[in-house]
């Protein structure tokens, strides 16, 4: 086909016009023939069965009925003018209902004449009504070309406003097919077409729009679902091997001192089996003279901050810098305080840099880092001010990654001539498939076993009418020296009323706890950094037996005594945060529980959520099923849907699909990484054409 033909802009497609040109490209993103053509339905109705209008009470969804229209007129005030049509079958009589558009409409309805009416009742004074209905005059031809299934498009507000129905777009995608006389170049080899039993291009997109059948229909969707995922897929793949093959990093050529007398004499613990396998990982990036761009997931409490710290001695040990940087303060300076004792018994010399580090102590940081002295910083986003130079920065180590935006990231590998390796870590385990499709350009570390001795936490959900309850059982658990934390949600849209709750909450507590017996101290976005920490420090220093609290403490913080979780309307929190919340406590040698409070009527969706909670604490399982729930959008604290360019592929539904076309790549690429072999052309053109154009769905369709 004439890729020429599918760049037309849509202006010029018969039935389409300047006007409905432009509500399309607005509402819609369709620009291009071929935005039109990749503009997939969403769902399809059988359009072969109609009703009489006596059916109508007892049907829920869209109706079909074949009646004539025997009266229509304007009612209501000047401003809120409807238009109504009387319409009447040898069973009843309905009215059609219309908001806008009335003289178009006027002038095209025909009185006493039978229509093929489509649309969704409404029982509105005792009469059911079809709001802008889809209307097409009765003729026996009509009937007999119908398909046994009809696309549904979708569709917004102001489009309906202007009359441009789903009658209306599949009548100019049906045009547009005759048009260009479905001569589809075909984007996948034969080989693949028969090994995976894939119909042809040609058949995929006809039966998308015009399905002659639900078999037929499926395998189109099939067909075209493959297709778009592998070449996402392939996209990424060659995108990570390039980024190896044209981006130089510094080649840590030694396992030295520090590493052996730390691995040695200091680690008070054994790694376990996955520790051990990511290091190896990390150790093959460090010397393979590529950078080093890792993704390093684990559950909380998975042991990825001493992976870390291991990681930064390789550096040292051959001569370079490293910095690791955090999303918060509070989170930085733990980070400083773990591994402060032991840089000074190695003799490395270790600093942090916040944002409330003074002035004078900023300087000396400063001239320590560029003379070279500087051998390891901790900090926050302070670390990428321009002020910061490194003589030599080798790893850039960034905790909580979905915290910092990219151009953030960025300024960090602009500190040297060649880019610093990255070490990238998250305790928001991230699904398989996910992880596959979003984070494809880069190496994915995953340490999936949690080390020896770690207490399982006891999850319940209560609901406010068990209040008393859990305040009996928290005193129990006070007078045996243990520690709480009280989680109060905070969104940003309500911060002033959730502000309140934690106010009120922590009034109320001290109410129940009464001094002097009890100390609680409190935590909130709201409060100076100094008083922040001071607070925290109470608590971690068991000065306090109550930590009241926003989620600041959600990544991070690391308090053995702390053993009971309060989350306070824990049916507005996404169960990704629920579970990060969680692993707070558990990191000692006593019992621990979480206690889910909720009001006393919730949600489906929170009922679900609740549910995996109480029944698993593996973090990929609620990841997976927080993807299931949420779908691709925000999993990580960012637009994830955004990321993925996905038309008609679900990464949730589809990842049996996702495996199978990862592992037919991957053996692909390795027999013939360019792509030349004659068998591999079409592949290769398909692929080239994608670059250029940046989006999948502008070439392969």
């Amino acid at each position: 086909m004439n890729n020429g033909l599918l760049n037309t802009p849509i202006d010029y497609l018969k039935g389409v016009g300047p006007n409905r040109a432009k509500l399309l490209k607005k509402e819609l993103k369709i620009y291009t023939f071929q935005d039109l053509l990749s503009f997939f339905p969403y769902r399809y109705i059988d359009k072969t069965k109609y009703h009489k209008i006596e059916e109508i009470n007892n049907i829920k969804s869209e109706i079909q009925i074949i009646a004539k229209i025997v009266d229509i007129y304007e009612t209501g005030a000047p401003r809120k003018k409807r238009l109504i049509a009387k319409v009447q079958d040898d069973t009843g009589i309905l009215e059609l209902v219309w908001f806008k558009s009335h003289k178009w409409i006027k002038e095209n309805i025909t009185l006493n004449k039978n229509y093929i009416i489509y649309g969704k009742p409404n029982l509105y004074k005792g009469i059911y009504n079809i709001p802008h209905p889809e209307l097409e005059l009765y003729k026996k031809e009509n009937i007999k070309i119908r398909t046994s299934l009809y696309a549904v498009y979708p569709s917004t507000e102001k489009l309906l406003q202007y009359g441009i129905t789903n009658k209306v777009i599949s009548k100019i995608i049906r045009d547009l097919l005759v048009e260009i006389k479905s001569k589809f170049v075909e984007t996948l080899p034969n080989n693949i077409l028969e090994e995976y039993k894939l119909i042809d291009k040609n058949s995929a997109i006809i039966n998308i729009h015009i399905p002659k059948s639900n078999d037929i229909l499926t395998k189109a969707i099939r067909r075209l679902k493959f297709e778009e995922l592998f070449y996402l897929q392939l996209q990424l793949f060659k995108k990570n091997i390039s980024r190896k093959e044209k981006i130089k990093g510094y080649n840590f050529k030694k396992v030295g001192d520090f590493f052996n007398l730390f691995y040695k004499n200091h680690l008070k613990f054994n790694l376990t089996n996955a520790q051990k396998r990511v290091l190896k990982e990390i150790r093959n990036d460090l010397g393979s003279n590529a950078q080093m761009n890792r993704l390093l997931q684990g559950d909380v409490g998975s042991g990825k901050t001493i992976i870390a710290f291991m990681t930064a001695l390789i550096a040292i040990d051959n001569e370079f810098q490293v910095c690791i940087m955090a999303p918060t303060e509070i989170l930085s300076v733990q980070h400083f305080n773990n591994f402060k004792d032991i840089c000074n018994l190695l003799n490395i010399n270790v600093k942090l840099l916040t944002g409330s580090t003074k002035t004078l102590e900023r300087k000396r940081i400063h001239k320590e880092l560029e003379n070279g002295e500087l051998n390891l910083l901790i900090g926050t986003h302070a670390l990428i001010e321009d002020k910061v130079r490194f003589k030599n920065l080798g790893i850039a180590i960034i905790d909580e990654q979905h915290k910092f935006g990219v151009a953030q990231r960025s300024k960090l590998w602009k500190k040297n001539i060649l880019p610093p390796h990255i070490l990238i870590m998250t305790a928001t385990p991230i699904p398989r498939t996910l992880a596959m499709s979003a984070y494809g350009d880069l190496d994915i570390s995953t340490i999936d076993e949690m080390p020896p001795g770690r207490k399982e936490i006891t999850t319940v959900h209560r609901k406010e009418n068990s209040r008393l309850k859990v305040i009996r059982f928290l005193r129990k658990e006070i007078s045996k020296g243990r520690q709480v934390y009280v989680v109060y949600p905070l969104i940003k849209e309500s911060e002033k009323m959730d502000y309140k709750d934690l106010i009120d909450g922590y009034n109320t507590l001290s109410r129940d706890f009464p001094l002097p017996e009890y100390q609680i101290s409190m935590v909130h976005g709201r409060m100076k950094p100094e008083d922040k920490e001071y607070e925290m420090e109470r608590f971690i220093s068991g000065k306090t037996n109550i930590l009241v609290s926003t989620t600041v403490i959600e990544v991070g913080v690391n308090i053995p005594n702390a053993s009971v979780m309060i989350i306070e309307s824990a049916e507005r929190f996404g169960l990704s945060q629920l579970h990060q919340l969680r692993g707070r406590i558990g990191r000692g040698k006593y019992k621990s529980y979480c206690i889910l409070m909720t009001g006393n009527k919730t949600t489906n969706d929170s009922k679900i959520r609740i549910d995996t909670m109480v029944k698993s604490s593996d973090g990929f399982v609620i990841a997976e099923k927080d993807l299931e729930l949420r779908g691709p959008g925000d999993i990580m604290g960012t637009q994830q849907s955004g990321v993925i360019p996905l038309k008609i592929a679900n990464i949730v539904e589809d990842k049996a699909t996702i495996s199978l076309i990862r592992n037919y790549i991957k053996e692909l690429l390795v027999s013939d990484k360019d792509l030349k072999k004659d068998e591999n052309k079409i592949i290769l053109e398909t692929y080239q054409h994608l670059n250029k154009n940046n989006n999948i769905w502008d070439y392969i369709s």
